[in-house]
């Protein structure tokens, strides 16, 4: 497959043309987070771009393992600075991600939706396109390090599948119009920088911003009878009502009790019926 056109992003997507301060690509790396939060300590200007060929240690959620073979997809990590957005809600970040890869769909021709927290679906069930990692970073001032994996053709590797049983799935399976890596990525920082700039005349508030109705039509987990694997072994069964401001999940339990989750691991079990 075609490499990722490093040239052409830059000219399209870095200042004083684009929003964007910096753009590299990268044949190989572990990681496009940790190498942006090694960049963060460094002071690498707000809107660092960083996308990889391959990574080799990618990584996911609680640590978990990101399959990113050489050319199968886009691995981008994007540093932000957002002055103005406090620590309790710089979460939100991932649920702007997760709209501009919904645009990314749309301007593919690609049915797909958001699984909260951090997961884009083929709309039929087919599997996991895409997976957001956002992470908050030390440093003198507050960064936050917010990272995509996208499935644009299918790996050559078997894959094993995610939680709740999920296989992977790629924009090629699913009909896109282009496979074009470069187009693709263009696309998503494009539509990322819209809604982050959205989101950051907000101060990080979802509402405030215009996002959190988009947000919630585009949730499949709203309705779902859900399973949730929370940090330190708990688990909680309940319907998945709303999102709050900050892009928490409302969980109500069996009890009519009502649970605001802010990470976890969520399993779709089936909709609740009206």
């Amino acid at each position: 497959m075609k490499r990722i056109d490093a040239a052409r992003l830059r000219a399209e997507l870095v200042r004083p043309v684009g929003p964007y301060a910096r753009l590299d690509v990268v044949t190989s790396t572990g990681s496009t987070n940790a190498d942006l939060r090694e960049a963060l300590v460094e002071g690498a200007e707000d809107r660092t771009v960083l996308i990889a060929e391959e990574q080799t240690a990618g990584l996911g959620r609680r640590g978990r393992t990101w399959v990113s073979p050489s050319g199968a997809g886009v691995y981008c990590s994007v540093l932000f600075r957002p002055a103005g957005v406090s620590l309790a809600v710089l979460g939100s970040l991932a649920s702007v991600a997760g709209l501009a890869l919904m645009d990314l769909a749309r301007e593919l021709g690609v049915r797909a939706v958001l699984k909260w927290p951090n997961d884009v679906l083929a709309s039929d069930g087919r599997g996991k396109v895409a997976g957001i990692l956002a992470e908050a970073a030390a440093s003198e001032e507050q960064g936050v390090i917010l990272g995509v994996g996208l499935n644009v053709t299918p790996s050559r590797e078997p894959v094993e599948p995610g939680p709740g049983g999920l296989p992977p799935a790629a924009l090629s399976d699913l009909g896109a119009r282009t496979t074009d890596r470069t187009e693709i990525s263009r696309l998503l920082l494009t539509s990322l920088h819209e809604r982050e700039s959205a989101w950051l005349a907000g101060a990080g508030d979802l509402a405030t911003a215009g996002l959190l109705e988009d947000y919630r039509a585009h949730c499949a987990t709203l309705g779902q009878e859900v399973k949730i694997m929370i940090a330190g072994g708990e688990k909680l069964l309940g319907n998945a009502v709303d999102l709050d401001r900050t892009g928490a999940l409302v969980v109500e339990t069996n009890t009519g009790a009502r649970r605001t989750i802010f990470a976890g691991d969520v399993v779709h079990l089936r909709p609740v019926s009206g």
